[in-house]
């Protein structure tokens, strides 16, 4: 009975404290609450005060403009906003068709909410938590004006009291028209344009009155992110494409028939030429882009930076003559109407010259498009990589393989005659280009010379895994989904971007060390702080033998001669140079990418929508003259610099170390023209194979046919 009546009295206490717990809470949040309320109000009342009138909003200057400058901090490559260009138009002379795109895409439910769109809040909130991103905002066009003309782009609990509170009063101040009128002459659409009349005479050429519902819906894509999605950037098809969405919402919303919708969908656009002074444009929207997706847009063009580039600004002008050049050069003999160009330190990384097409101010042709950051299938220009995975696994450059006609598929028959085997799969059976066979080569004559059926041994000697592991660690970043590369990989089957290739050649020209390219070298705030600044950090991802191997076969002129001749644009008298071409399927691209020890730099020539150049355009033709022109050029302000020689790697077995007894007997068993009779490929140094014939390679490999010696291995 005792023990009850002690457990009622702890319960009793319990309930006790628990109610006086309640109370204090309730007290604690009844007080913040008043605070909160009184600071709240207070705010709200110093706002009422200091709030200026919708012309001053409408009118008011950005912050200190951003400068872009070269390696040496002296020569101005771009003023991101400069001079701000803004013309404030009347309210009735910005037409519907603006107005409602900018609903449509901004803020729909403009006119029934009081500046805060809760609604819109909650279904951002819960589209980006199933998304598992950040794809779409709640802020209504009166925070975004208020952003924009007020506070800026700093994220704290301050400026989004300020935020709310800003809102809340200029919708109690001004009519939903008025608000709608600021929004639209204040807002930025790129640079240094700001109001929809400035964009409108800027991309289009006329006033904002004769725009449009496709124009009116792109200049609405715009306000997004007007550095992504600038028509004289690197992503015109996506600022058409969200163009295309703001019709799609147009219509959906009502705003427009759908007769008007599918009339606008089918609308081509004409952009007018850029009237912007910039110094390597390509380059410089790079550098936009990554300071918007870094910083924020707003910061980034009026945070008043001092951005240090790695840009070397006479090697850049170098560039722009040599592209200019040869791309009229090329698109009267080879029909080839673009060209690109990459040059990198390939000890540091840095990033000297970029030019991404012929002519960016060119629009009507896609000027602007960059190709040196786009996505090509490389061509031979892949084959190191291979040959290079091949060395790591104990191959020599004497190692002997066969250049003979050969079917890959082991499901299709093996004289290389069929077209798909059993299960409807390819048959393949790749030619080199000029369509001979040479024989027994080793892989020295078969890089040098890039011969492509013995390239695709190579690589499935080295392993086509293997391989795009070197590759990426290199710096290819497009490789993606392996499951869809096989042997055609060596020769160009996967795309790459030229500023990627290049560098990772680079890798090559530094022993094997990594220095992946960059742009940046120092970024200053307005007030000289320093934001970041570049650090050099190599990183070995080759062997520096292996490497040093590479450039030896690359710069050995004798080797490739039978095909290239001992004159041809890879050779530079008296200069250690490495060079590779590259030549895709039906002649769409051609490459060179090529570098002595403290310059490495890559060209293409094509055509932007993939069209063929003549077969005469090959790698060497087209590409090869604008690469030697412009190393001949630059290489005279550097230092003569020589390659150090590789170490020899010795064999250990007859097909390793070149001494494959020649013969022309074909009547000999299969086996002895083929390197899987003599080495386990994943050991090639190892014991020699117990059974070669389980190779599923083995039994199409080194086919035999007449004459198919064309010479001994001398």
């Amino acid at each position: 009975m005792a023990e009850s009546s002690q457990t009622m009295k702890h319960s009793w206490r319990g309930k006790v404290k628990t109610k006086h717990l309640i109370r204090a809470l309730g007290m604690l949040f009844l007080w913040l609450f008043v605070i909160g309320t009184i600071i709240f109000l207070s705010l709200f009342l110093y706002i009422q005060r200091t709030l200026p009138d919708p012309e001053t909003i409408a009118n008011r200057r950005v912050g200190e403009s951003t400068k872009i400058y070269d390696r040496t901090g002296e020569i101005l490559l771009y003023d991101i906003h400069g001079e701000e260009k803004r013309t404030v138009i009347p309210w009735d002379d910005i037409p519907e068709s603006v107005k409602k795109a900018t609903l449509a895409t901004e803020d729909s439910n403009f006119y029934n909410h009081k500046g805060l769109d809760i609604r819109g809040i909650v279904r951002a909130f819960f589209t980006n938590l199933k998304n598992f991103k950040i794809s779409q905002g709640g802020s209504t066009i009166t925070q975004q004006l208020v952003k924009k003309a007020l506070l800026g782009d700093e994220r704290t609990i301050t400026r989004k009291i300020k935020d709310l509170t800003y809102s809340i009063e200029i919708e109690r101040r001004f009519s939903k028209d008025q608000i709608l009128w600021m929004y639209l002459n204040q807002i930025p659409y790129g640079s240094n344009i700001y109001g929809v009349e400035e964009a409108s005479k800027t991309f289009f050429g006329k006033p904002a009155s004769g725009l449009t519902n496709a124009e009116a819906a792109t200049l609405a894509a715009l306000i997004r992110a007007p550095s992504y999605y600038s028509p004289y950037g690197n992503h015109v098809p996506e600022l058409l494409a969200r163009k295309d969405f703001v019709l799609k919402r147009m219509a959906d919303l009502g705003f427009i028939t759908a007769e008007e919708y599918a009339a606008a969908k089918e609308q081509g656009l004409s952009f007018k030429k850029s009237a912007e002074k910039i110094v390597a444009p390509h380059f410089v929207v790079i550098v936009k882009e990554y300071l918007s997706s870094k910083y924020g847009e707003n910061v980034a063009e009026s945070g008043g930076f001092k951005v240090i580039t790695t840009l070397d600004a006479d090697l850049q002008l170098l560039a722009e003559e040599t592209v200019e050049k040869y791309a009229k050069v090329n698109k009267e003999k080879y029909k080839a109407s673009n060209a690109a160009l990459v040059s990198i330190d390939p000890k540091t990384g840095d990033l000297l010259a970029l030019v991404g097409s012929a002519d960016y101010f060119d629009i009507e042709n896609e000027g602007n498009f960059n190709v040196a950051t786009a996505k090509r299938q490389p061509g031979s220009a892949f084959k190191p990589f291979a040959y290079a995975t091949a060395l790591q696994k104990g191959y020599t450059d004497f190692t002997v393989l066969f250049d003979l006609k050969t079917e890959f598929n082991y499901n299709c028959s093996p004289d290389a005659l069929q077209e798909k085997d059993q299960f409807g799969i390819d048959c393949y059976h790749p030619q080199n280009y000029d369509g001979l066979y040479r024989g027994p080569v080793t892989l020295r004559q078969a890089l040098a010379q890039s011969l492509n059926l013995p390239s695709v041994k190579t690589l499935y000697l080295a392993g086509v895994a293997d391989t795009i592991d070197l590759a990426e660690s290199m710096g290819i970043t497009t490789l993606g989904d392996r499951e869809r590369f096989g042997l055609s990989l060596v020769l160009g089957g996967a795309e790459v971007k030229l500023a990627d290739i290049t560098s990772a050649y680079g890798v090559f020209a530094a022993d094997g060390m990594r220095s992946p390219w960059s742009f940046i070298q120092r970024i200053e705030s307005s007030n000289g702080a320093v934001l970041e600044e570049k650090e050099n950090e190599p990183e070995r991802v080759l062997d520096a033998q292996k490497a040093r191997m590479i450039n030896n076969i690359l710069s050995d002129n004798s080797a490739r001669a039978p095909v290239f001749g001992y004159s041809s644009s890879l050779y530079l008298a008296g200069r250690d140079v490495a060079a590779k071409t590259g030549t895709t399927q039906e002649n769409r691209d051609a490459w060179v990418i090529g570098y002595s020890p403290n310059l490495v730099t890559g060209v293409w020539t094509g055509n932007n929508r993939q069209e063929s150049m003549t077969r005469q355009g090959a790698g060497i033709s087209a590409a090869g003259p604008m690469w030697h022109e412009f190393m001949a050029k630059a290489l005279e302000s550097y230092p003569n610099e020589k390659f150090v020689s590789p170490a020899p790697l010795s064999g250990n077995k007859i097909m390793l170390d070149g001494n494959y007894i020649y013969t022309k007997d074909i009547t000999l068993p299969l086996e002895y023209h083929s390197i899987l009779y003599f080495v386990n490929r994943n050991d090639p140094r190892g014991p020699f194979p117990e059974d070669p014939s389980k190779d599923l390679q083995f039994n199409n490999w080194e086919w035999p046919v007449q004459n198919i010696f064309a010479s001994p291995i001398e």
